[in-house]
């Protein structure tokens, strides 16, 4: 395989996004995986492993046809389009590091690809699921008590799943109604908390307090102390989900799409959003745009004599 001859690059670019930029284990795996495949066409390509990244043969068109044999393989035009960003990345770390002296995936477009409308809940649905948890939760059981904590964090303050595993009980300060939270890249953020997520805390607390070791810091534990995995947050989720009817299918991620989409219907700032979700570009935060504009094109649609 061609990247075991240019490896001392990709090793050393692999550890500044580790150590240096502080990217999760998982997205760093993502980029040796890229990497590889790039090695394995370049070894096609070439019809032999002895290249290196600055041979002036390794240039655009050579990653255009890189491009066009992952599309081959059957791959999306959005995973395409995320192993050239990879792909650049690469490159302009060479460039900076001074290894090569033309950086030949600055000239190679991206395929264009149609933007996601994030799946999301209504004001209904979100009414019927909490709803449903609250009764559930009334039964004042570890699990059930801790499923709303749950809904309320993740909808409430808009988390990811994997910052609401992270979150700590001491993390969350309950005068000012905050709770800091630790990010994609390891970037901590303060973000609200809503009243009905401290009344669900307070609630949880006493069970918890049934299976939590003296030292357990985590605000989510299992029913033998330990903090709750990513997987039963998720299955939590899933499972209120397909307790309040028409809310099946989707995945905790739903709840903080529905977080943005609702605050952004509501009028809010698309800036402050931006910082609520903690999104490191103001163009990540704008596909919830698109889902307010669809709304008002139904409302418009529905409501305008002339709209036919």
């Amino acid at each position: 395989m061609g990247i075991d001859g240019p490896r001392n690059e990709t090793e050393a670019f692999l550890k500044h996004l580790e150590h240096e930029r502080q990217l999760s284990l998982n997205t760093v795996k993502a980029y040796r995986r890229d990497f590889a495949q790039l090695a394995d066409f370049l070894d096609e390509y070439f019809g032999h492993s002895g290249w290196a990244w600055s041979d002036p043969d390794v240039d655009r068109l050579a990653l255009r046809g890189f491009m066009g044999w992952l599309g081959r393989k059957g791959l999306s035009k959005r995973t395409v389009a995320r192993k050239l960003s990879a792909t650049r990345a690469f490159f302009r770390y060479l460039t900076a590091e001074e290894r090569i002296e033309v950086n030949p995936a600055s000239a190679v477009r991206a395929p264009k690809t149609e933007k996601r409308l994030p799946g999301h809940l209504s004001a209904g649905d979100i009414k019927n699921v909490f709803e449903e948890a609250e009764r559930r939760a009334s039964e004042n059981t570890l699990a059930k008590t801790r499923d709303l904590v749950i809904l309320e964090m993740l909808y409430g303050s808009g988390l990811r799943l994997s910052e609401l595993f992270g979150v700590n009980l001491g993390a969350i300060d309950r005068k000012r109604r905050l709770v800091r939270v630790v990010g994609k890249g390891k970037k901590e953020r303060i973000v609200p908390v809503t009243e009905s997520a401290l009344v669900a805390i307070g609630r949880y607390e006493p069970r918890r307090s049934e299976v939590a070791p003296r030292r357990e810091k985590a605000l989510l534990l299992n029913a033998k102390g330990g903090r709750l995995s990513r997987r039963s947050i998720q299955a939590s989720v899933g499972g209120s989900f397909e307790a309040a009817a028409g809310a099946s299918g989707l995945s905790a991620h739903a709840l903080r799409h529905s977080f943005a989409t609702h605050l952004l219907e509501a009028g809010a700032d698309l800036l402050a959003v931006k910082e609520l979700l903690g999104h490191a570009s103001l163009s990540t935060t704008q596909v919830y745009t698109h889902t307010t504009k669809e709304r008002l094109l139904r409302v418009y649609n529905d409501a305008h004599p002339r709209s036919e």
